[in-house]
């Protein structure tokens, strides 16, 4: 069993991320983050209460960063045309929602829970990765604790979807992910080089909401909207990016990876960019020297992700 902790910004995509999470035998799902991203942080811990409520989850939920690592970061725009105004494709949403957040915070409870399990917890983080690095900024040595961080964001080989040179997860807080992927613990990103050829049909999750009851249906609703933004990008159907990352996790045969150093361009017009020096080329001294080696995903057999999502989604079964 896979032990872990999702961080996570719902977020219409995060949503099939949590309930694969929630599904998949091969994993127990300890506890929910949340961090500021797809809506601000409010919405989004509420949003991560009401699915978790809604899909019958027990994992705690704790809430988490609201404004960047760095506070003196301007702050940006919500996505609302991606995921509707309240984060989740504007479906309907409950005023008082019964489950309740943790009494810590997000940092906190991610070193907490490490702690109590040491070796044992991966860490699944499909936002800004604020909150990791509020942890190692708070407990640096809790890094060697934690099994594997699996993170969704980034792009190497391609442009970003948020400016030519940066992915959004990276861009909405670039230094708490340089701390990340710097930190000295096994980092594995899964970024837009895999997660843009992985594009699940409204077909493909219409069959999925008609054979898995009330809770595919809830996903399907509130996917409607994201597929309506990725009409005219992709055709027909949505990108599967923060599931991608998860099917990682139970299935990382199906990702080719490269391993080496990655820093973060942290300002001016490349903001947010991810770049990765691969191992075994050689270059002059420079800042990626002296940092761990961390695998990027550069490609995936896309076909049989969308099985493993649907098979743990709909069946409960690993694929």
């Amino acid at each position: 069993m896979h032990k872990v902790i999702f961080d996570t910004d719902p977020g219409i995509d995060d949503a099939m991320a949590l309930l694969f999470l929630h599904r998949h035998p091969q994993i127990d799902l300890i506890g929910i983050t949340t961090v500021f991203g797809n809506a601000p942080i409010d919405l989004t811990t509420r949003n991560a209460l009401f699915l978790a409520q809604a899909w019958g989850i027990s994992a705690p939920v704790a809430q988490g960063a609201g404004v960047t690592f760095d506070p003196s970061r301007p702050e940006g725009h919500w996505p609302t045309f991606i995921h509707g105004e309240n984060g989740l494709g504007d479906v309907d949403i409950p005023p008082v929602i019964g489950r309740t957040v943790d009494d810590r915070p997000a940092w906190q409870f991610i070193i907490d829970t490490v702690r109590a399990q040491p070796g044992e917890v991966t860490l699944v983080a499909v936002g800004r990765m604020t909150n990791l690095a509020l942890a190692l900024k708070a407990d640096p040595d809790f890094a060697a604790l934690v099994k594997e961080v699996v993170v969704m964001g980034g792009a190497f080989d391609l442009n970003g979807n948020v400016s030519p040179a940066a992915e959004a997860n990276i861009h909405g807080d670039p230094e708490a992910a340089d701390l990340v992927f710097t930190a000295p613990w096994r980092v594995t990103v899964v970024g837009l080089d895999v997660t843009l050829k992985t594009v699940m049909t409204s077909g493909f999750l219409a069959e999925m909401a008609a054979a898995g009851g009330a809770s595919v249906q809830l996903l399907s609703d509130l996917s409607q909207f994201y597929i309506d933004f990725y009409r005219h990008r992709v055709g027909d159907g949505m990108v599967v990016h923060d599931a991608c990352a998860c099917v990682y996790l139970v299935a990382p045969d199906l990702f080719t990876t490269r391993s080496g150093p990655i820093r973060v361009v942290c300002g001016g017009i490349a903001d947010g960019q991810t770049i990765q020096k691969p191992d075994g080329r050689v270059f002059p001294a420079g800042h990626w020297d002296g940092h761990p080696s961390q695998m990027v995903c550069i490609d995936v057999e896309s076909e049989r992700v969308l099985d493993i999502i649907r098979a743990a989604i709909v069946e409960g079964r690993a694929g």
